[in-house]
C-alpha cells in the first residue's frame, strides 16, 4: 500500500521518519522563535509556527503498532498507546513493554492505553453469537471474490491478530477473532460478543489492566451506536466510576 503511493521506505524506516516528523511538530508547538531542523528526513531553516496549541504540552498525541520499532518511537512521543483487541495476556504484555520502553524517557506513568474493539451486542448470548456467524459469513462472501489482491501483510499488529485467530474463533470469554482469519481482513477486526452486560464486564477486564480509553465500534452505525450508548456505556462507566472512587484510578473513556 505505501508504495501504491510511492512511499518505498522499508517498515522500521518509515518509524524513524515518524519519530524525527514527531520531534519537529514539537519543536513547532514549543519553540518561541525561528528554528533549523537538519535530520535525516526532513530539513527546515527559519521556521516558526504562526499558530501554537492552546495548552503548553501541546495537542494529546495518539500513537499505535506492535512491532518492535513501532513500541520505540510510541513509548518516546505518545500521550496515548493505542492498540487493537487482543487477548488479556497479550494486552498485559505490550501494555509493560510501552511501560518498560516509555521509562527511557521518564515517561513510564504519563503514558495511557486505549483498546480498539468491535462488540457484537444481543438481547441473549445466544442472539449475539448468532449476529456475530451472520457477520462473518457475510464478509467471508465479500472478501472471496478478489484474493489476487492479498498481499503478505508488514503491519505487525496484523500479524498478531491473524496468529489470535488461528489459536481460536473466541479467547478469553468473549474475545471473537473469527473476523481476522479472513484473507483481507485489515485493522481493527476482532470484537466482543454478548449481552450489553457481559460485554461491559469483559470491557472492564481490560480497564483492570490499565485500559483507560475504548474505541468501540460496530458494523450497523446507527443500530450499533443506540445499542452500545444504551447497554454498554453506562454500565462501564458506573463501575469505572465506583471503581474511581475506591481507589482512585483514572476514568475510562469510551467513544
Amino acid at each position: 500500500d505505501q508504495q501504491r503511493d510511492g512511499d518505498f521506505l522499508s517498515h522500521d524506516e518509515r518509524y524513524a521518519r515518524t519519530d524525527e516528523f514527531l520531534d519537529v511538530v514539537k519543536t513547532f508547538w514549543a519553540s518561541a522563535g525561528p528554528f533549523d531542523h537538519e535530520g535525516t528526513y526532513f530539513k527546515i531553516r527559519n521556521s516558526l509556527a504562526a499558530l501554537k496549541p492552546f495548552g503548553p504540552s501541546g495537542i494529546p498525541i495518539y500513537f499505535g503498532g506492535s512491532s518492535e520499532a513501532a513500541l520505540e518511537v510510541g513509548a518516546k512521543h505518545a500521550d496515548v498507546y493505542a492498540m487493537w483487541g487482543e487477548s488479556l495476556e497479550e494486552v498485559r504484555e505490550t501494555i509493560a513493554r510501552v511501560r518498560a520502553a516509555a521509562a527511557k524517557w521518564n515517561r513510564a506513568d504519563r503514558i495511557r492505553f486505549s483498546l480498539s474493539l468491535r462488540p457484537v451486542i444481543g438481547r441473549t448470548e445466544a442472539e449475539a453469537w448468532s449476529r456475530a456467524e451472520y457477520i462473518y459469513e457475510t464478509a467471508k462472501s465479500l472478501s472471496a471474490p478478489a484474493p489476487a489482491i492479498v498481499h503478505p501483510a508488514q503491519s505487525v499488529g496484523m500479524q498478531r491478530l491473524r496468529a489470535a485467530a488461528g489459536r481460536g474463533a473466541v479467547l478469553d470469554k468473549r474475545l471473537w477473532t473469527k473476523l481476522a482469519s479472513l484473507p483481507n481482513a485489515r485493522g481493527s477486526t476482532t470484537g466482543l460478543v454478548g449481552t450489553g452486560e457481559q460485554i461491559a464486564e469483559a470491557l472492564l477486564e481490560y480497564h483492570k489492566l490499565g485500559i483507560t480509553a475504548f474505541l468501540i465500534r460496530g458494523f450497523d452505525p446507527i443500530q450499533d451506536a443506540l445499542a452500545y450508548g444504551r447497554e454498554i456505556l453506562p454500565r462501564v462507566r458506573e463501575a469505572v466510576a465506583q471503581r474511581d472512587e475506591a481507589f482512585g484510578v483514572v476514568t475510562a473513556e469510551v467513544a
